[in-house]
């Protein structure tokens, strides 16, 4: 990434996920989460008509044929001569069913690397396993969940009763919710939002954050490459493994590129070269603060980070109603 860094795009970049996240802020507790999720997605792509980038996008929301939503192969950015190529992975609206029903951690997200770096994961379910820097190597998805948890334990220093799991709180999940019980460690249901949660197992449990030592189960592929990206910058690490619910599903991703649609990725596979990854908060939780309306402006609250310069910032803004309006 050091030729055609983006490094100076930072504030391009912060304004994409911060316009769609602001975009959802009528859309909050309306119960309507299309509705938010389409005001996410036009938000973005009219944000990113002002990138100077020869952007793709390589993990969206559908096919060309799923459009108006930001599809896989659609083009974004300047496109002018001299703009680097970069894939791109978006979520403009994770955790629709936060945002409608104004619940906490609903986030606007995007990551950006090197054309050809991130794994064209189609639109199905991938089995994840994520934790913390310290435990970086040490994580195996053909592993049980208790080998699992013991090996993160001790490098943690924490007895396995100390550590915290989440998993997404689906009935899919019954018997692996009852292989953590069984390790002894302890389990906290997420209703959406693995990617946030994701992202907090590398957070500094000193220093006061939610303590979560690690994210296991079932959840969606594109969400599961942005965990991947935003790990990497953090320094933890991740597997993932797709999931597929029929044939067409498996049939769909062998034309999308994947070879081996039985294998353990790691991160490097899933994120091949450095990545830039940023998310604005919609709703607030545990990871960034929601969109606060003011009298006159909307404020936000992101995350960037970049794998290549080691940057970790929380950046907070300022936009004016009409600017998103």
């Amino acid at each position: 990434m050091e030729k055609n860094s983006p490094s100076f795009l930072s504030q391009d970049i912060t304004q994409v996920t911060s316009s769609s996240a602001v975009a959802c802020f009528e859309y909050i507790g309306r119960g309507d989460r299309n509705a938010a999720d389409q005001a996410a997605v036009n938000a973005m792509r009219k944000a990113f008509q002002k990138m100077p980038i020869k952007g793709k996008v390589v993990i969206g929301e559908g096919e060309r044929d799923a459009a108006p939503m930001l599809y896989i192969g659609e083009k974004v950015g300047i496109w002018g001569e001299g703009h680097p190529e970069w894939d791109i992975a978006v979520d403009p609206l994770e955790g629709t069913n936060l945002c409608a029903k104004a619940l906490g951690g609903a986030l606007s997200v995007l990551a950006l690397s090197e054309k050809g770096s991130l794994f064209n994961a189609p639109d199905v379910y991938m089995e994840k396993i994520a934790c913390g820097p310290k435990g970086k190597g040490l994580i195996d998805l053909t592993q049980s969940a208790e080998e699992n948890i013991k090996r993160v334990s001790r490098a943690l220093n924490k007895n396995v009763r100390d550590m915290v799991v989440v998993v997404l709180d689906r009935p899919r999940h019954k018997e692996l919710i009852q292989s953590i019980y069984n390790s002894g460690a302890r389990v906290q249901l997420i209703e959406d939002g693995d990617l946030s949660t994701s992202i907090l197992t590398t957070w500094d449990q000193d220093s006061g954050s939610v303590c979560v030592d690690m994210l296991m189960g079932t959840g969606g592929a594109p969400e599961g490459v942005l965990s991947a990206s935003a790990l990497k910058c953090l320094g933890g690490d991740f597997q993932g493994r797709l999931v597929f619910q029929n044939e067409e599903e498996k049939k769909r991703a062998i034309n999308m590129g994947v070879e081996q649609v039985d294998k353990v990725y790691t991160i490097e596979e899933l994120v091949k070269s450095p990545v830039i990854f940023c998310a604005t908060g919609v709703t607030s939780g545990a990871l960034l603060k929601g969109v606060v309306k003011t009298h006159q402006t909307m404020e936000t609250e992101s995350l960037y980070m970049n794998s290549a310069t080691g940057e970790c910032s929380k950046i907070h803004e300022s936009y004016t109603d009409l600017v998103f309006s």
